[in-house]
């Protein structure tokens, strides 16, 4: 089993993906199972939302997600009786493979997660589309920061000048910049231009 945990900031929310590896002839007790599990988590405070998919009918892996308003909502959910119960329950059943949790700086580019329960979240964009996001940004701050900031203090040691430089620039990376241009880059982030083009072409020539 792998786990990966990546948990930057408590009062972020957090996504939480696992999972479990069954027989298929057992679909009817995993579905059973994972419903009765995600119907635990809503009557905890600040669940958000979860669902699962399998990549195939027949496939031997279940993927589930669910998300929380933050850290502590969902530690309260993975202490508590009923899914320490719910876990239990599926020794004999399924296996774990994975686990994975998200939040902070990657939790941007999360897709909205749907609240039926046999919804499939959408898949985060490339790698490579978040670094040039970021880079957008950090690029022209850091500029900036260096032709101003940077020169007021210039006789002051490099260690320091590049710490309070960096203590400037993160605050409003974090909370300001990154989040506005995520949200202006959304089209392009998840594709979503590209298929309304797409369908448009598609009517066009319906419509021929």
């Amino acid at each position: 089993m792998t786990t990966s945990t990546a948990v930057l900031r408590d009062d972020l929310p957090v996504t939480v993906s696992f999972t479990r590896r069954a027989d298929p002839a057992h679909a009817r007790e995993m579905t059973a199972w994972i419903r009765a599990g995600l119907s635990m988590a809503e009557s905890f405070p600040g669940f958000l939302g979860g669902g699962w998919v399998r990549s195939r009918r027949d496939a031997d892996e279940w993927h589930m997600l669910a998300r929380f308003a933050d850290h502590t909502a969902l530690a309260g959910w993975e202490a508590s009786a009923e899914r320490q119960w719910w876990l239990r329950s599926a020794q004999g059943l399924a296996e774990v493979t994975r686990t994975e949790r998200r939040t902070g700086i990657e939790g941007w580019f999360d897709a909205p997660v749907a609240e039926e329960v046999s919804a499939a979240p959408a898949t985060a964009p490339p790698r490579w589309k978040q670094s040039i996001t970021i880079w957008l940004v950090f690029f022209p701050m850091n500029l900036l920061a260096t032709v101003t900031l940077g020169a007021a203090l210039t006789d002051v040691h490099v260690v320091l000048r590049v710490l309070v430089m960096t203590a400037v620039l993160t605050p409003v990376m974090v909370f300001v910049m990154l989040p506005w241009i995520t949200a202006r880059l959304s089209w392009w982030l998840q594709g979503t231009r590209r298929l309304r083009s797409a369908g448009s072409a598609g009517s066009g020539r319906r419509r021929r």
